[in-house]
């Protein structure tokens, strides 16, 4: 039966190598997961961009857990792609396979998040957002926000993403080093949501057992915690976006519609459509060509600072 289904499996490998790459190169891309509507975009985006571009691409989701990261970055290599990308669901613990990658003349390149390592030349690039600046410009709205409503004490929540991960550790960097300097800004504590909705929602209901009246703000790392924590704000008797400033990152169509309802006052853009810079990157190795160490898109920050119903559909 093994060899049966081997039979059957490896020509359609062959098939889809064949009929989707058109420029010769083969990418292999290790996804973290489908967790939210911004990871759903991001793999839909990289997709429709190797199509567009004429590159076969190898993809895997690996569910949330670095083992089966390395694992398929392991298959990749076996396979002899032309070049690996993947999104670290952490920071740490990848320098054996990716010194496997290396010795194998396979270059690599980060998605949407940074890792550590203890060697230097392990990759090529990082393609992704700047959450440090991110953090800066979630903490500069709040500032703005707070001199507009002459507050003189803020009391701040937050709701952190995936603990050591790339976008958790920057974004509540970038946020901290901004309200630091504001005498005003208060952070009562600060959880882990794992970027989850569901974990948003608990931690929402956390909060308001402990500190209830006391929050003046909710910062979330991202939309879908955002979005389980608002039902819990109003489960409480608060009105979020008036009673309690909430903050995310993301900017996701549900977001910005609840932005739009005034339930959210602030929504920072981290753009899934990365797949461009992506496969211009690949081929450009391919070729061997040098590139940019890193490469950030260009974002934006929606709030009720602005007429926020000229806000067009976001396509994730």
């Amino acid at each position: 039966m093994t060899v049966l289904l081997a039979a059957v499996m490896l020509p359609g490998c062959k098939k889809e190598k064949e009929e989707n790459n058109q420029t010769g190169l083969v990418l292999g891309f290790s996804q973290i997961g489908s967790e939210s509507a911004w990871r759903i975009g991001n793999t839909k985006d990289i997709e429709e961009q190797a199509e567009a571009y004429g590159i076969g691409l190898r993809l895997e989701n690996a569910n949330q857990k670095q083992d089966n990261q390395i694992a398929a970055i392991r298959r990749f290599i076996a396979y002899r792609v032309d070049v690996i990308a993947f999104s670290p669901v952490v920071e740490e613990g990848w320098d054996n396979v990716l010194m496997e990658a290396k010795e194998a003349g396979i270059p690599i390149i980060l998605v949407d998040r940074d890792i550590n390592t203890e060697q230097e030349g392990l990759t090529t690039c990082l393609i992704g957002a700047d959450f440090y600046r991110e953090g800066v410009q979630a903490a500069e709205y709040l500032i703005r926000k707070a001199d507009r409503l002459g507050l003189e004490h803020v009391n701040i929540v937050e709701i952190g993403g995936t603990e050591n991960s790339t976008p958790m550790r920057q974004r509540q960097a970038g946020f901290m080093d901004t309200i630091a300097g504001d005498s005003r800004m208060h952070v009562l504590e600060s959880i882990d949501g794992d970027f989850l909705k569901s974990r948003g929602e608990e931690c929402m209901r956390y909060y308001m057992e402990k500190y209830g009246e006391q929050i003046d703000v909710v910062f979330s790392h991202n939309d879908e915690m955002t979005i389980g924590a608002i039902p819990e704000i109003e489960k409480a008797g608060f009105k979020p976006g008036k009673d309690i400033i909430i903050i995310s990152i993301d900017g996701g169509q549900e977001a910005i519609n609840v932005l739009k309802e005034g339930k959210i006052n602030c929504v920072v853009e981290c753009t899934p459509k990365l797949g461009k810079e992506l496969m211009e990157t690949a081929l450009k190795l391919k070729k061997g060509e040098t590139v940019d160490p890193v490469i950030h898109p260009v974002e934006q920050v929606f709030s009720d600072e602005m007429n926020v119903s000229q806000i067009g559909p976001r396509g994730y």
